[in-house]
């Protein structure tokens, strides 16, 4: 069965998460350095991805906190739709204010901490994401 990807886009970092086969659980992938422009960044997430059956792609969509658009969720778009055309596959947007507030405070409770905590809070925040995606799916 496919799976599908939750992606925590950002400038520097992109967090990938996984759903197991049944797409009911959501389990961090890794972190992808973003090199370039959105074509290049996208490139990265499809190699990271190339062994996966990926049914669709869930990226966040950095949305301000009164639910309204700003630079950032164009910038997400805009690489939601490089990742369309590089991984010819179906792309959603979920919202994904709060996710990497939640997934420093999760990692600060398991007292993580450390040169990789960057990239655990990015892959923890597209884990997040994602969870809140297929738990949504799941009941409605």
């Amino acid at each position: 069965m496919s799976r599908i990807v939750g992606i925590d886009p950002g400038e520097v970092r992109i967090g990938l998460a996984i759903s197991d086969e049944g797409q009911s659980i959501a389990f961090p992938r890794q972190t992808v350095v973003a090199r370039g422009g959105v074509e290049e960044a996208a490139e990265e997430v499809r190699e990271a991805l190339a062994d996966e059956k990926v049914e669709m792609l869930v990226v966040g969509l950095p949305l301000r906190l009164d639910g309204t658009e700003g630079e950032a969720a164009r910038r997400a778009r805009a690489f939601g739709e490089a990742l369309r055309r590089t991984l010819d596959t179906e792309v959603v947007y979920w919202d994904e204010r709060m996710t990497t507030v939640a997934a420093e405070r999760s990692l600060r409770e398991m007292g993580r901490w450390g040169a990789r905590r960057r990239e655990v809070v990015d892959q923890s925040a597209a884990t997040i994401l994602l969870q809140g995606y297929l738990d949504a799916k799941k009941g409605g």
